[in-house]
């Protein structure tokens, strides 16, 4: 028998808490907007709205501060100084979101401050510039990258669980139609890549695509508390960030397939013997002990990874940290109530009956 941090015979009402859980969400979802709003969209990084980076390796020990310090009279928009590497490598990473001059200019700017300020001899290891047209293509991409990713799942949740393929194709059909009429409208690309999400919903809806529902609505909880998070701690979003935020969607829908295949095979089992809502409660309950303890081993790897992986993937860690503790969440009390609010409507009828 395998280790089991949780009773099998646990029996916690999981539906009967789903009004606290969407009230918790609706909050978490609202506080990451209204900071969205407030600070006119996320903060983006070098990679999505353009800038410089300057790779400097410096041969005593210092610290960002000092090194920003030094390079302050050049007048670099945007400066950002932080270090990487190990503690002894004395490295750090010069950013600007400066576009109006070239990569020589900066060079020789920097390395003049350098000399002039820092007390110590230093080497500039790379220069690394992305133009502004580049960072807002890398932009569209990644949101972009992001739809399709819930759109695939959703076709895939709608074909097996329900086996309802065709319905999953006629959903992406339409929602391509309907993201093609919006591009017509030139709508900047992450307003067009937010309505085909809730497009996306809408049509899981109307096709009584229940499962694919409970998992999409998941998976946009997941990433807007994330986002919301980032805005709130004043986080750069850049491509490390949006690979994070693609690595939750797996992990997160992963966790809620657990949840409905064992939904699934209890409905076969207990249908017409069981309420549907005992059926969903039972399921999450079976699943308990599996969820916690794939969660608590991948969180303690993420958590080494944010405290010892260095500067460098800080956010990266961060950005994981969040979204598996949001996503076991979500698998349990977003995706399964929603499925028991939408669905299957023979074992809704059965149960209202009793």
């Amino acid at each position: 028998m395998g280790l089991q941090i949780i009773k099998p015979d646990t029996k916690i009402d999981f539906v009967g808490l789903r009004k606290i859980a969407f009230i918790v969400s609706a909050i978490l979802i609202l506080c990451g907007l209204g900071s969205l709003l407030i600070k006119g969209g996320p903060k983006y990084g070098i990679d999505f709205a353009g800038g410089m980076i300057v790779q400097v390796k410096i041969d005593k020990a210092t610290d960002a501060a000092s090194v920003k310090e030094a390079v302050k009279e050049v007048n670099l928009p945007g400066l950002v100084v932080q270090s990487i590497g190990l503690e002894g490598d004395h490295e750090y990473l010069i950013r600007t979101s400066s576009s109006d001059i070239t990569s020589e200019e900066v060079r020789a700017k920097i390395n003049k401050a350098l000399t002039d300020n820092l007390g110590a001899s230093f080497e500039i290891q790379r220069l690394e510039m992305v133009g502004p047209k580049v960072g807002a293509d890398l932009r569209s991409q990644a949101l972009e990258a992001l739809f399709y990713a819930v759109l695939l799942i959703a076709v895939y949740i709608s074909g097996r669980f329900e086996q309802r393929w065709t319905a999953a194709a006629v959903m992406a059909a339409a929602l391509g139609g309907c993201v093609y009429g919006l591009g017509l409208l030139d709508l900047d690309m992450g307003w067009l890549i937010l309505a085909a999400l809730f497009i996306t919903v809408g049509l899981c809806w109307y096709l009584k695509l229940n499962y694919a529902l409970g998992a999409v609505a998941a998976l946009i909880h997941d990433v807007l508390i994330t986002v919301g998070l980032f805005s709130i701690m004043n986080k750069e979003f850049d491509l490390t960030i949006i690979a994070a935020l693609l690595t939750l969607v797996g992990y997160s829908l992963n966790d809620t397939i657990i949840v409905f295949d064992r939904i699934r095979e209890n409905v076969i089992a207990r249908q017409g013997k069981m309420p549907f809502g005992q059926i969903i409660n039972l399921s999450v309950n079976q699943t308990l002990s599996r969820t916690i303890m794939t969660s608590g081993t991948t969180l303690l790897v993420v958590l080494c990874l944010y405290i010892m992986g260095g500067s460098v993937i800080h956010d990266f860690a961060l950005a994981l940290l969040i979204g598996i503790t949001v996503g076991t969440y979500s698998s349990i009390f977003v995706a399964s109530p929603i499925l028991y609010g939408f669905g299957p409507s023979e074992l809704k009828a059965a149960e209202e009956e009793d």
